[in-house]
């Protein structure tokens, strides 16, 4: 039963049911809101259509009455390196807040989230904690890997090639061959970049199937999976399994631990602190993700980090085999609840690690701890966040005279102008939450850094973000950023900055006092801004509290 199936004063909203089509049956069937991302500007969400269809297919056949409606997204990729960046992150709060009211409005009493990138995924978990009934998520599926002269690449490469073009190292048919290439099908792109480390997180807060975040978006597979999720949904609503039953303190944990495990973007540290703000779960905190990453050792090297991509995590095994070498070692929770209607154990039981290079076991692992880091130190007191497992051997710790940018690209003006030497550390700041606003990725010119063949020789700080596909010594996040009085915003040229990467240390080797002298006289800058991108800056917090609005 729905609110508009009984009572003489729902016939009004029934009428405009039936103006839409709809029959005595349909109408008395329990309303399912299919929240889908579809749009023709993101490769990754082209075909959520056909995802939404075969997510419907599996609602009608258990009982259902799937309604379709829209979200909006932004593409990363092709935001990157522009003003459109800075809509990225705050189009989060949007995705969340337009699915509650569609949600609420239209009397949903259960939702299936079709996303597939970035921001959108996150935003709908935000969502679905915040709304509450039962739901559940099936994303559009990687993209393949891109073939070029017999080597695997990606969106990564791409980025790296263009920084190669512009400094001099390759021509412009390289480049265009490149271009060409690198992104093969529609599908969130082939690393273990932000999209597809979300999707796979949502395996991990059982909040997906299994195969989520792995199956490439090409499988038939794919429309297979969003069947039984349309099918599973019912079977949530019907045992009143809800997000909140799935997404606690014990999950979150589990999340961080697979987190660390498969080297995700560093971008998920936002997000998930983000989901945990929606779903009131305490203990979610930058604070405890090293001691997480101390006991989690990184089993994934995926791209950019390595030279595998999410197909072949697939085929090594996905997720679920990651998630059952950590329950046998003792570091998942395999009593919680999951949108398969049973506990994280019985959905792993059965998974198996087909290839010990792509997925290692607990014996010999990349690394003994995680992927991820949380440094802190003078530079940054609130932390910051770097993708340890993608950076070289060589800049785990590394000193180095500061060479200061305002903005992006002032920065990328620079490294092309060959003003970045070996040694440096390049800073860029005022692209914080508050000061981009919107906390652009810097994709671009950790790229041309790599592409200039510096990337193990110079390191990158700023209080904006990177994205999933950056590698190297490239640490964002840093809290409190520039705009809102950090000590970031009264560094010099030539100022030493120490990064000790396996020590969790960043540090301005300033005197105590000399920084206390310099904050005296600052006065942060603010760019103008106007729209929605002001309203932003008014109400989001800190990049260490996820950068979410204030309550």
């Amino acid at each position: 039963m729905n609110v508009f199936s009984n009572g003489k004063d729902m016939s009004p909203q029934r009428s405009l049911l039936r103006a839409l089509g709809w029959t005595d049956e349909e109408i008395n069937k329990p309303l399912v809101g299919i929240i889908c991302a579809q749009s023709e500007i993101i490769p990754g969400h082209l075909h959520l259509d056909d995802i939404a269809k075969a997510a419907s297919e599996g609602v009608i056949a258990a009982g259902g009455k799937p309604v379709i409606v829209p979200s909006i997204g932004v593409c990363d990729g092709i935001a990157m390196g522009h003003d459109g960046m800075r809509y990225s992150l705050p189009s989060r709060e949007i995705i969340a807040d337009s699915a509650e009211i569609l949600i609420r409005a239209h009397g949903f009493q259960a939702a299936v989230f079709i996303g597939n990138c970035d921001k959108i995924i996150p935003g709908m978990l935000m969502a679905a904690a915040r709304v509450n009934i039962p739901s559940i998520f099936v994303s559009g599926g990687p993209m393949l890997a891109g073939k070029i002269r017999g080597k695997k690449t990606s969106l990564s490469t791409m980025f790296e090639v263009a920084g190669a073009f512009n400094a001099g190292k390759i021509n412009s048919e390289t480049l265009k061959s490149f271009e060409c290439g690198a992104c093969p099908t529609c599908g969130s792109c082939s690393g273990m970049f932000t999209a597809n480390s979300l999707n796979c997180l949502c395996e991990a807060l059982g909040m997906a199937l299994p195969g989520n975040g792995t199956i490439p978006m090409v499988y038939s597979q794919r429309i297979a999976l969003a069947k039984r999720t349309g099918s599973a949904v019912m079977n949530l609503l019907n045992k009143n399994i809800r997000p909140l039953d799935i997404m606690n303190a014990q999950t979150f944990k589990n999340a961080e631990t697979v987190d660390m495990a498969i080297g995700a973007s560093t971008n998920t540290v936002l997000h998930l602190l983000a989901i945990a703000n929606e779903a009131n779960v305490d203990g979610v905190s930058i604070d405890i993700m090293n001691e997480i990453s101390e006991r989690t050792p990184n089993l994934c090297r995926l791209a950019p980090a390595g030279e595998h991509y999410i197909e072949e995590l697939n085929e090594a095994g996905g997720i679920s085999a990651v998630m059952k070498e950590l329950y046998d070692n003792n570091l998942l929770d395999g009593e919680v609840m999951t949108v398969g209607g049973v506990k994280l154990k019985e959905v792993i039981k059965t998974a198996k690690i087909s290839d010990e290079e792509i997925i290692r076991p607990f014996s010999n692992p990349y690394s003994s701890t995680g992927g991820l880091a949380i440094l802190k130190g003078n530079l940054a007191k609130h932390g910051s966040v770097v993708k340890k497992s993608a950076v070289t051997p060589e800049m785990l710790r590394h000193s180095g005279p500061a060479k200061c940018f305002d903005c992006e690209e002032d920065a990328m003006h620079a490294i092309y102008a060959g003003k970045i030497v070996k040694g440096d550390v390049v800073v860029i700041r005022y692209e914080g939450p508050k000061g981009g606003p919107g906390m652009r990725e810097m994709l671009a010119p950790t790229s041309a850094i790599i592409g200039s063949g510096l990337g193990a020789d110079v390191a990158l700080i700023t209080d904006g973000r990177f994205s999933g596909a950056t590698r190297g010594a490239a640490i964002g996040h840093v809290c409190p950023e520039a705009a809102a009085g950090g000590v970031i915003g009264i560094v010099r040229d030539g100022d030493i900055i120490d990064i000790d990467i396996n020590a969790c240390f960043i540090n301005l080797r300033v005197s105590d006092g000399e920084i206390k002298e310099r904050l005296k006289n600052f006065k942060p800058r603010l760019r103008e801004t106007h729209g929605y991108l002001s309203r932003y800056r008014k109400n989001v917090t800190s990049a260490s509290k996820g950068a979410v609005w204030e309550k």
